[in-house]
């Protein structure tokens, strides 16, 4: 498995995690249970990204520039995910602040899957793709939310 498709799938189950968010109701266990699923899942996901696929990516010139585009948008994901838990799961500010992140993270995921994994495809060895999915996955399950 090369890297692009380990991080894919991790997509897919971020993309499902927010859909499913956003059809819950009010303080229900459901909205609760699933939030603590998507902050944990992007939590990870932004670590095992940053170290094995964007600090490789650092090392080119031509992926320097969208490698901090990543990590910064990555940043803004956290703050969003902060003003969620300040919220409280009852009011309907929170499904609004949820339709942001939601926003934000699929805005981020859709870059990322098809203009930066196109960048990265042409500086990153073949077996570096291998290696890197290797190292992704290990420490996405090193981390337990």
């Amino acid at each position: 498995m090369k890297i692009f498709e380990a991080i894919r799938q991790d997509h897919e189950k971020q993309r499902l995690l927010m859909k499913v968010l956003m059809e819950t109701s009010g303080d229900s266990p459901s909205r609760s249970t699933f939030f603590k699923e998507l902050k944990a899942e992007l939590a990870k996901h932004a670590i095992a990204e940053e170290r094995h696929f964007y600090v490789p990516l650092m090392a080119s010139d031509n992926t320097i520039e969208p490698s901090r585009h990543a990590i910064a948008e990555h940043h803004e994901i956290d703050e969003l995910v902060e003003k969620l838990e300040q919220t409280a799961m009852s009011s309907s500010a929170w499904l609004l602040h949820m339709k942001t992140l939601q926003e934000r993270v699929l805005h981020h995921l859709s870059e990322e899957e098809h203009e930066f994994f196109q960048q990265a495809g042409k500086v990153l060895s073949a077996e570096q793709k291998d290696q890197l999915a290797t190292a992704y996955k290990n420490e996405m399950l090193s981390h337990h939310g």
